[in-house]
């Protein structure tokens, strides 16, 4: 009988427990779980984006190639013994002049097959670099190989280098794609804003260690397991806070230089939002003919960001699963 007691005793907790785990699958609450859900679906949206951006003919994984420019005139093509040897393109593609004062032009060879932002070359042109472009265009581009090809000029440091592209770069044509850490919420933040003075400028070495002095409009502060944090915030013309940050998984799991996050400028309340699963790897971490930014030693954070991009895959790297 005290077995039979014992027995039935036993059934009726099981029975108990179950109810009770139906009871909680039941009162879950469907408004979280859909805004859980939509949450992610935006984060896994952004990254589709990101990744179709990367991939584009002219992204930044199809640069094959940075040549520094020195004043005076220089041949261009893919003849080894100019002084900027060209990875695609005619022997010849034609004739790139500096002046003292920073002026840029080109003069193609006539059967070199060259566009200028898209239209076909009739003579020498001025070039724009990406310094001196106006806020609604971007730099010349010089198009050739048939159309596979490009080249801009871009100004760093005081000084002026060409930006080589090829839409057949073995870096796009052989991308698999980005491993990622797993979304997670906690990881987005409503951060404090605190403006700088108007005009204030920090110092940013880029990746070539040439410093260059950006629009600094203030500070982003947020928190995490009760400790505080707060990284710099620079301004590159488009009024977006654009955060340069480094952690505890730069150079484990995530990019050793750094990592990017835009944040909005801040609403009424003096507040932004800081979204860690949007940070994302420099173009640094894909091609070696970028000019990335690094953190200034205030962004080095002592926090484990487990959120965002992972270190890029080695070409050919099969698709992790």
């Amino acid at each position: 009988m005290r077995k039979l007691i014992l027995t039935a005793a036993l059934a009726a907790t099981v029975l108990l427990a179950a109810c009770g785990k139906d009871e909680t699958v039941a009162t879950a609450d469907p408004a979280a779980t859909a805004a859980k859900q939509a949450y992610e679906k935006t984060i896994r949206d952004w990254r589709n984006e990101r990744v179709q951006r990367l991939q584009k003919v002219d992204g930044w994984l199809s640069l094959v190639g940075m040549h520094w420019i020195e004043v005076g005139t220089s041949r261009v093509g893919t003849n080894p013994k100019f002084n900027t040897p060209l990875a695609v393109g005619p022997s010849l593609l034609g004739m790139l002049t500096l002046t003292k004062d920073g002026t840029l032009s080109f003069r193609p060879e006539s059967d070199a097959g060259v566009t200028i932002d898209g239209v076909p070359a009739t003579g020498p042109t001025r070039l724009v670099s990406d310094a001196d472009a106006g806020p609604d265009a971007g730099p010349t581009v010089v198009g050739f190989n048939q159309g596979d090809a490009s080249f801009i000029v871009i100004k760093r440091g005081g000084r002026y280098a060409m930006r080589v592209r090829n839409a057949m770069a073995a870096t796009r044509t052989g991308f698999t794609g980005i491993d990622y850490f797993p979304i997670d919420q906690s990881f987005r933040f409503q951060a404090k804003f605190t403006p700088h003075p108007a005009g204030q400028k920090i110092d940013i070495v880029n990746i070539l260690s040439q410093v260059e002095p950006m629009d600094n409009p203030g500070t982003v502060t947020f928190e995490k397991d009760g400790k505080s944090y707060t990284l710099e915030a620079v301004d590159e013309g488009d009024h977006q806070l654009f955060l340069i940050y480094a952690d505890r998984t730069s150079g484990h799991e995530s990019y050793a230089a750094a990592r990017f996050l835009y944040a909005d400028y801040p609403g009424a309340d003096g507040t932004t939002v800081v979204d860690f699963n949007k940070g994302y790897n420099p173009p640094c971490a894909f091609t070696p003919y970028s000019t990335c930014p690094m953190p200034p030693l205030s962004n080095r954070l002592d926090l484990a960001i487990t959120a965002g991009e992972k270190k890029p895959r080695k070409l050919g790297a099969a698709v992790a699963q």
